[in-house]
Formats: C-alpha cells, sequence, structure tokens
C-alpha cells in the first residue's frame, strides 16, 4: 500500500502592514524568508508544491523562480490570511490527502521539523499534526483533506488556529519551541541579525 500523499503550501501572499515591506522578500543568511520557506517545504518530498501569491506577487515570485512550485494568485489577499488559505484549497489537487501549510516569517523553521511533522501525520493520515511554541498550537501544520471544507470557510485575517483548538481531540502535536519567533516589525529582523552574527562570532 502507498504512502498517504501531501501537497505542501507556501502562504506568501501577504503584505506585512505592519513591517511596512512584504516579509517575504526579507533576507536573512543571505537567502529571502520565502525561498528558505519554500525550500525547506519542499524538502518532504510533496505530491503537489504550490506557493501563494499577493502583495508583489511578481517579486515574490522571482525569489523562488529557481525551485518547482505552483503559482496560486490571490487578488482578494488583502481580506487576509483565510483568502490564501482558501484560494490554496481551491488549487489541491484531487489526489492528495493532506497539505502542509508553511509561513514565511519563522526564521528558525528547519527541515527536520517538517519532515516530523509528515511522519507523525503519515502514521494516522486522518488526523491533523501541528506545531506547538509559546503556549499555542499552530502552523507549520499537516491539515487532512477531511479539514479542507472547514479550511474553504474561514474568513478575516485569522489561519488555522482557531480550528486546530476547536477540533484539538484529532489534532496531534510536535513541540518547537523556537518558532516562536517570528519576523512582525522591523526590530524582529535586527534581532535576528544580531543572532546569527553572535552565533558566527563563536
Amino acid at each position: 500500500m502507498s504512502a498517504p500523499a501531501h501537497a505542501v503550501v507556501v502562504l506568501a501572499a501577504g503584505g506585512s502592514r505592519r513591517l511596512g515591506d512584504p516579509k517575504q522578500l526579507l533576507t536573512v543568511d543571505g537567502e529571502t524568508l520565502v525561498r528558505r520557506s519554500a525550500r525547506l517545504a519542499l524538502e518532504t518530498g510533496p505530491a503537489q508544491a504550490l506557493i501563494v501569491l499577493g502583495a508583489r506577487a511578481d517579486a515574490v515570485r522571482r525569489a523562488v523562480a529557481d525551485l518547482v512550485l505552483t503559482r496560486v494568485d490571490c487578488p482578494d489577499s488583502a481580506q487576509g490570511l483565510s483568502a490564501s488559505i482558501r484560494a490554496a484549497v481551491r488549487a489541491i489537487e484531487p489526489g492528495v490527502d493532506a497539505a502542509l501549510f508553511v509561513l514565511c516569517d519563522q526564521p528558525a523553521l528547519d527541515a527536520a521539523h517538517l519532515r516530523r511533522l509528515v511522519q507523525v501525520w503519515r502514521a494516522d493520515p486522518g488526523r491533523a499534526v501541528a506545531s506547538s511554541y509559546a503556549g499555542t498550537v499552530g502552523v507549520p501544520a499537516m491539515l487532512p483533506r477531511s479539514w479542507f471544507a472547514s479550511l474553504s470557510e474561514l474568513t478575516g485575517d485569522r489561519g488555522a488556529r482557531d480550528l486546530l483548538r476547536a477540533r484539538s481531540a484529532e489534532v496531534g502535536v510536535v513541540t518547537a519551541a523556537a518558532l516562536a519567533r517570528d519576523i512582525d516589525v522591523s526590530a524582529d529582523l535586527d534581532a535576528i541579525h544580531a543572532t546569527r552574527k553572535r552565533e558566527r562570532r563563536r
């Protein structure tokens, strides 16, 4: 019996209003955040790989031009994260059993964590598997096809976190404390660059 198939969805449509510039195009260690997230997600061996674009769509697409990703445009991305999720769900192929959703603002993300999410999900493909950090459960997360209808009904600038909370009995959890650090304002990026500089001096 073949292993269940998954898609990866890189949510890269946001305008980053608090930051002032699309965080997808920020660079850490010589690589844009969107390319880093997409590259790591592709290491999980997906059957389908999507990138959802909105703000600065062409520039973001160029940043990942060397990666094998299918472009999904989200013209209503200004409505918030839910619009990107709805666009992604519409584009997922019928033979895919779940989708791994990743963001572009978690610089501590690594491929090992994403592979672990996929591994735990494959052990029980009917359940979701999410990341635990900072006292919450959220993305990156593997969401099974049985959740797609609910994802299609999301509204506003909210992702799947409320859904994960409401259906917690159906969610496996993989802890990744480092993911609590994200990038919302310029000071967050400055702190990351300072940390990287200290690490290189050791």
